[in-house]
């Protein structure tokens, strides 16, 4: 990794996340992207202070869904943290594989809403199909940065982002490619979103104390805090970064994938999926158990979800869950959906450079479930020199998907 940005709750830049996932600071805040007063959730971890017009000309947001500008965004600035001379790479051989789990739901939802609201004459934007469709912000990256290389995007739901980073990985380590921009961006703090999610019972509905809404491991969660925004890497083949005199981040060592076939939401209750992605991550980095230093678990503050991971990683790394440290980021950023791997990634990017393990906050009441031996970062960050970490992600569908990062 020789290149990072982002744009979420947190910050809109890598340095003022990495500030205030730190500090443990809440990103939940009363919506503002629309009157929410009718659904049962009326706040959510947003992008704040984003305005397009400091990024983009009125004619070119057009085409832009908002999900695809957050993605330009946070390339952007993975583009430029990294030092590339665009001008002389070799094109043919970098690429982009960028993750969304919905993609343009919100372009959808005022493309159809007009049209139910119109005459009788249909009116569709010409930009709806494009706006909408997933892949969209992968293809826009490599039109703007002129990468010919491997180009697609990973969708499983939330898990989508690390089967990029892993699926980004592997073009460099078949020989197809030399640089891949990755990474994934959502943007579903939208009514359909709200309301989807809602309908499932998913979402908290703290709308009193929305910062301490994000609960994960706590014995009173009651839900997921629905995120947004982006986060962007760049993946280098070591040799090729060396020889430009690059800064290496951290290495992606390994990567696991497996599914629970199981449920459509739930995990599987003994975390097998879970176990099997991250004993595959440390089989390919060639890394034993007692190397792990920290996890940043999936951690969506729901009542089925916490426990079963757990599960999991204690089969995968037997006793070393007592000894490494555990967080969950979403409890601060909250659950970016399709975007949530990419920005947890930087934080084990964080971890690994700057020896801090950054928080699992508002845990009030420790779940009685959960042995006490375990570490759970809580409530306030924790000083610790990282060698190995590893990020989980799980999806709808019981899509699972493990990275393993190290330090150079």
């Amino acid at each position: 990794m020789t290149g990072i940005g982002t744009i979420n709750p947190l910050g809109n830049n890598v340095q003022d996340y990495f500030a205030n996932l730190k500090a443990g600071v809440s990103g939940a805040a009363p919506i503002t992207r629309f009157d929410a007063g009718k659904f049962k959730t009326r706040f959510a971890c947003e992008v704040k202070g984003y305005n397009w017009e400091d990024y983009f000309d009125r004619k070119e947001v057009r085409k832009y869904d908002l999900f695809s500008q957050f993605a330009l965004v946070a390339a952007d600035q993975a583009v430029k943290d990294s030092g590339l001379d665009l001008e002389k790479i070799n094109k043919l051989r970098a690429g982009v594989i960028w993750a969304s789990g919905i993609g343009g739901l919100k372009s959808m939802y005022d493309e159809i809403s007009g049209f139910i609201k119109g005459d009788e004459t249909p009116r569709f934007s010409p930009f709806f199909i494009p706006k909408m469709i997933a892949d969209i912000a992968a293809g826009y990256i490599s039109m703007k940065y002129g990468f010919m290389g491997p180009n697609f995007c990973p969708v499983s739901a939330c898990a989508s982002s690390n089967h990029a980073l892993i699926l980004a990985a592997d073009q460099i380590r078949a020989g197809r490619a030399d640089i891949m921009i990755t990474g994934g961006s959502e943007a579903s703090v939208n009514q359909p979103g709200v309301g989807g999610f809602n309908s499932m019972q998913a979402l908290s509905t703290r709308n009193d104390d929305p910062a301490t809404a994000s609960r994960p491991y706590d014995v009173d969660r009651d839900g997921f805090v629905i995120g947004e925004g982006a986060g962007g890497l760049i993946l280098e083949e070591y040799e090729h970064a060396k020889a430009r005199g690059a800064r290496i981040y951290a290495e992606v060592a390994g990567g696991g994938m497996s599914a629970d076939a199981y449920h459509f939401t739930a995990p599987h209750p003994d975390g097998l999926g879970a176990c099997q992605a991250m004993r595959d991550a440390m089989a390919e980095a060639e890394v034993n158990p007692d190397e792990i230093d920290y996890i940043n678990t999936h951690g969506t503050s729901t009542p089925a979800g916490d426990l079963p991971e757990l599960v999991g990683i204690q089969q995968a790394i037997g006793d070393q869950i007592y000894k490494a440290n555990l967080s969950s980021t979403k409890s601060m950023t909250g659950h970016l959906l399709g975007a949530a791997g990419a920005i947890e990634a930087l934080a084990c990017i964080m971890a690994i450079t700057e020896g801090v393990i950054p928080p699992t906050i508002n845990n009030f009441t420790r779940d009685p479930h959960i042995d006490e031996r375990i570490n759970l970062t809580l409530n306030q960050a924790q000083e610790r020199n990282v060698r190995v970490a590893v990020s989980n992600t799980f999806g709808f569908g019981g899509h699972n998907a493990t990275v393993l990062l190290k330090k150079i």
